[in-house]
């Protein structure tokens, strides 16, 4: 049996001690290798593997889209095994940092933060030893979304200041992604100066950017997934108007088998209307979403945030109907 198939195997039944062991063995054989002088003397395939995969699930199961993406992964160490070039060396450090920081964005959609955090962190270092700083930026500003999401805002916030600066001030897809992330982090910290300040930095970016760095990929920054981004600071900034504007704009250009993307948009909707007054409605709302999911999407990162929006709610009104409901499907 290969690897892919064992790795297959092991994550149909989620993300058991099994499968955690064995992402976990893959991931530090890496990371010895990238202790060594050598590099692969051909990357081609491998550079269009992680192409691939930088354009997201497509309506694949989480699991079994990591099943396949730490497969390949694990096909760059034997490269790295034998002496090469430097230049040939540089080439398998970045493929390994495009493909770590992916699936650390899987596990990190599938709710395991830990995992994330540390495939992130080879991520990081790949991206370091390859010096491509562009892809050591947007490393870093993907890694502040864990604690974005996970209820860390400062921690966050911090992670996407390093990823700015890393990223410089030139109009590049992760210099975007940098700034669009701290809007984020500054206004679930309670910052909304720091909060639009990087609001205007991200849109004067995205602005700029080529067509290249617009394409619709986990890689780069496409116009969807800035609105996605904007809709998440301005709910939380409470401008519902604008953070409506970007969830209707994020909709249009996100694709029907984009399920996550749309279920954390109709969460951002519900918020706002929540924000706006209407409570049961927004109950009603998330509702529809959590039971309408697949179930490999019913945990981590949607459930997360649905599960923010029930706490915002003020405990004299738990008993409601609606409210009630919420909380039912959230402990189910």
């Amino acid at each position: 049996m290969n690897r892919r198939q064992v790795l297959r195997g092991a994550l149909a039944a989620g993300l058991t001690t099994t499968a955690l062991t064995a992402l976990t063995e893959t991931r530090q054989s890496l990371d010895l290798a990238l202790a060594a002088d050598t590099a692969p003397a051909d990357l081609s395939d491998l550079e269009a593997a992680a192409e691939a995969y930088g354009y997201g699930y497509h309506g694949q199961a989480p699991t079994r889209f990591l099943a396949d993406l730490v497969s390949d992964f694990a096909e760059l160490q034997p490269h790295l095994d034998s002496p090469q070039p430097v230049a040939a060396r540089i080439r398998v450090c970045r493929t390994a940092g495009q493909m770590a920081g992916m699936i650390a964005i899987v596990l990190h959609d599938l709710g395991t933060r830990k995992e994330a955090r540390k495939w992130f962190a080879t991520a990081s270092r790949a991206a370091q030893e390859s010096g491509d700083r562009q892809l050591h930026a947007w490393v870093l500003a993907r890694e502040a979304m864990v604690p974005i999401n996970y209820g860390a805002p400062h921690a966050a916030a911090l992670l996407a200041e390093q990823a700015r600066q890393a990223a410089g001030t030139r109009p590049t897809a992760a210099a975007t992604l940098a700034a669009a992330v701290a809007a984020r982090a500054y206004a679930l910290s309670h910052q909304p100066d720091r909060a639009r300040e990087a609001l205007t930095a991200a849109d004067t970016l995205m602005e700029r950017l080529d067509a290249d760095a617009r394409a619709d990929t986990w890689l780069t920054h496409s116009e969807q997934k800035h609105h996605v981004h904007l809709s998440h600071a301005l709910t939380a900034l409470g401008d519902t108007r604008r953070a409506r504007e970007s969830q209707q704009r994020a909709l249009e250009l996100s694709a029907p088998t984009s399920t996550m993307t749309r279920s954390l948009l109709t969460i951002d909707a519900a918020t706002c209307t929540h924000r706006d007054g209407d409570t049961e409605e927004a109950c009603r709302r998330i509702v529809s979403v959590l039971t309408g999911l697949p179930d490999a999407y019913r945990s981590g990162l949607v459930r997360h945030r649905a599960t923010d929006l029930y706490h915002s709610i003020p405990v004299r009104r738990h008993e409601e109907p609606a409210v009630r409901e919420l909380h039912d499907v959230l402990a189910s």
